[in-house]
């Protein structure tokens, strides 16, 4: 599994409450772009559209050596899911202030995949909360690092 794209605001704005894999549905130079690594995945999200879910704002930069075929870069693109895995996440999305956020794109057996999940909004508080934690850790492990050096 080769990470091609990751999403690393979606952690801090976001709590993620459950994942998937998902395919997606890609032009021939979208994915010799995606090859290059290419991509923006840090506005992007899904939404269930007509029993179809689509991924939006997911940029995928034009390949170079690319002709007239080549893609719009924004263009909404379509995620492949089974029909029980849509009812199961429309179900989940019908929750006020639950919504479907790509984390990452990466390829698998040469087919490229995505990491979508179930993400609750974080308040201003509950960001400050994570900030917090994070750096009581650090001051923790630098502590021991300097206990740990004292002794020898």
């Amino acid at each position: 599994m080769t990470t091609i794209i990751t999403n690393r605001k979606a952690r801090r704005d976001y709590t993620i409450l459950d994942t998937m894999e998902t395919g997606i549905e890609l032009k021939g130079t979208e994915v010799k772009s995606l090859r290059n690594k290419k991509g923006n995945l840090s506005d992007s999200f899904a939404k269930i559209e007509n029993g179809q879910v689509f991924i939006f704002n997911l940029h995928i930069s034009p390949y170079e050596f690319g002709n007239r075929n080549n893609h719009d870069p924004l263009r909404t693109r379509r995620l492949l899911l089974h029909k029980s895995e849509i009812r199961k996440l429309f179900g989940q999305t019908s929750i006020k202030g639950h919504s479907l956020i790509p984390l990452k794109l990466y390829f698998k057996k040469g087919k490229v995949k995505v990491e979508l999940s179930i993400a609750e909004g974080k308040t201003k508080f509950d960001k400050r909360e994570t900030i917090r934690k994070k750096e009581d850790l650090l001051k923790m492990q630098r502590a021991k690092k300097r206990a740990y050096q004292g002794k020898n």
